[in-house]
């Protein structure tokens, strides 16, 4: 495994699946992202207007690097369904070397 301080796993929920398809193919497509993996059945419990909401979300893990991050947060806001969406970066401190290099040439 090989140390990397450029890539990232950024994690986005949507309400339901078809938004999250939407939202990954286009950051796919538009080489901000190498890969999305859409996880089903993601409940989360969040406050929102001074009531407790429960829903069944899906979570998008978006493979990227840092320089791409700026352009794929606003995309992403452009494209999500919730006003306010959950949009978290969090490094990858260690990947396979292939792996890293493959997410490299996907986002150039």
């Amino acid at each position: 495994m090989e140390k990397t301080n450029e890539l990232r796993i950024v994690f986005v929920t949507t309400a339901n699946f078809e938004n999250a398809r939407q939202i990954s193919k286009i950051l796919v497509t538009e080489k901000l992202a190498a890969c999305c993996s859409i996880i089903q059945n993601v409940t989360s419990i969040f406050g929102w207007e001074g009531t407790i909401h429960e829903r069944n979300e899906y979570m998008i893990m978006i493979k990227t690097t840092e320089k791409r991050l700026g352009e794929l947060e606003e995309r992403v806001k452009q494209m999500h369904s919730d006003d306010v969406p959950e949009i978290i970066s969090m490094n990858i401190d260690k990947a396979s070397e292939s792996f890293m290099q493959w997410i490299m040439q996907c986002v150039m």
